[in-house]
């Protein structure tokens, strides 16, 4: 399995962790289109750290390491890594990659 799909089984995890605390008609669909922050997200904010707070700990548990998402870097990104589960995926995917082979990574 590549690094990446690594990722998205992390990120789907919490995705279905989320899903069983939210209504039917607010769920994110497993999907890298599916909208997480803007216009188009039905999330709340609130929601919205909730998952990323389970991500960084599904992150922990299929890499081994402890994660930070939001950051300075995060927040500083030309394009909102937490736009759509896809930009999540691409952010982390390249983050873990550019890491590689550390023992402790800040996200």
């Amino acid at each position: 399995m590549s690094e990446r799909e690594r990722v998205m089984k992390a990120i789907y995890a919490a995705v279905e962790e989320l899903n069983n605390q939210l209504p039917i008609s607010v769920r994110v669909e497993k999907s890298l289109d599916a909208p997480l922050y803007g216009k188009s997200s039905k999330l709340e904010s609130i929601d919205l750290v909730g998952f990323i707070i389970e991500v960084e700990d599904k992150i922990k548990e299929e890499f081994g390491v402890p994660i930070t998402i939001v950051d300075e870097k995060a927040m500083s990104q030309q394009h909102s890594p937490f736009l759509t589960l896809g930009t999540l995926t691409d952010y982390l995917d390249a983050l873990l990659g550019a890491n590689a082979g550390t023992t402790s990574r800040t996200l």
